[in-house]
């Protein structure tokens, strides 16, 4: 298979089924940053970090694929012609969201409680834990606005919300294991 097909060069690319789209079309974005964001959160799995983590970072990024798959799917092109399921078998779960929960309740246990907002920062790890947290937040923005125009299963933004709550608690957990200062954001009087 090559890599370069030339079908997309007037700036058109196909979804799943066929359909051609805008390269800038709303479904594109939300699926492209959803790409963006498991980059991301491979670059948190490049780190020297505990292979508890790392585990858990390869099985939301197969989560992610699927988002993504969903994701490049209209609704009126889930069904194969002989009747089948195009992404039969795919899907995202409540046990992939409970997954994400006890994670965070597991990190939880040794944080000390909240009570002010924490600046982004502290050592690389973390900063890229906070940066892949946001790009988490623009996927599930995007995604909402998808909705709003076709259909989206309601439990992928719910995926992608508690995934940014996983990769926030990531960030303070990881502060503690490294022993890097965890700065409150105290605002001005």
């Amino acid at each position: 298979m090559k890599i370069y097909t030339k079908t997309g060069d007037k700036g058109t690319t196909s979804l799943f089924g066929g359909d051609r789209v805008s390269k800038d079309h709303i479904r594109i974005e939300s699926y492209g940053t959803i790409d963006e964001l498991n980059s991301y959160i491979g670059l948190i799995r490049d780190q020297e970090i505990h292979s508890s983590y790392k585990t858990a970072l390869i099985e939301i990024q197969d989560r992610l694929f699927t988002i993504g798959a969903i994701l490049a799917t209209p609704a009126e092109k889930e069904v194969l012609k002989n009747g089948q399921l195009r992404l039969q078998g795919l899907g995202i779960l409540n046990s992939d969201i409970e997954f994400l929960e006890k994670q965070i309740d597991s990190m939880e246990e040794n944080l000390s409680p909240m009570t002010h907002f924490v600046l982004p920062g502290g050592h690389q790890t973390v900063s890229y834990c906070h940066i892949t947290r946001c790009v988490c937040r623009r996927a599930e923005r995007l995604t909402v606005h998808l909705s709003q125009i076709e259909a989206v299963p309601e439990i992928v933004i719910q995926y992608l919300n508690r995934l940014s709550d996983y990769l926030f608690v990531l960030a303070r957990k990881l502060t503690f294991d490294l022993n890097a200062d965890e700065v409150k954001w105290i605002p001005r009087k």
